[in-house]
């Protein structure tokens, strides 16, 4: 599988609209949250992108956080991840430190495994070594991606909604 992580940038504009417009008309949540921002201003989605990574500009209680996009050699955008350079007692519950997402049309296809496991390799760049790793208790896919990357559960965490959120810790 010939797949690789690259930074946001102008010149993957249009595929990466092709993955928004998907994700968009599949009427699914955004996962990771990041590939929720509108990218009407293209230009300014990745400065505020760019910002992220270095801390700028941040809401209160948000950490600093690099977004990569999975691509293929045909140039598509097949995924998407976020990684929080560090973590809040929030991420600590039910956040995590990588957050990731695969097209709807790719999935099933072994990319979420490899999309962790080229994240996980960014994760130890920024000085992490263990990551935190969370999905919906229902979200057995995923869980199952967690697994194959070396996932070891830790305890689950219940929001106020009830909805149960499974963590795992995974050594770099």
């Amino acid at each position: 599988m010939q797949v690789f992580l690259v930074k946001p940038t102008t010149e993957l504009q249009a595929e990466y609209l092709a993955f928004y417009q998907e994700w968009k008309n599949s009427g699914e949540p955004f996962v990771p949250w990041v590939i929720g921002k509108d990218p009407s201003d293209f230009a300014a989605m990745l400065q505020s992108m760019r910002d992220s990574a270095e801390g700028k500009g941040l809401p209160d209680g948000w950490v600093p956080d690099s977004t990569y996009w999975l691509m293929t050699a045909d140039r598509t955008v097949v995924g998407a991840v976020n990684i929080r350079h560090r973590l809040t007692e929030g991420l600590l519950h039910a956040g995590g430190h990588i957050g990731y997402g695969i097209r709807p049309s790719e999935r099933r296809k072994g990319y979420a495994a490899r999309l962790l496991e080229l994240a996980l390799g960014k994760t130890k760049e920024l000085g992490i070594d263990r990551a935190l790793v969370v999905c919906d208790a229902d979200n057995t896919a995923s869980e199952r991606t967690i697994l194959k990357n070396g996932g070891v559960r830790a305890e689950d965490y219940i929001e106020e909604d009830g909805n149960v959120i499974r963590r795992f810790w995974i050594q770099l």
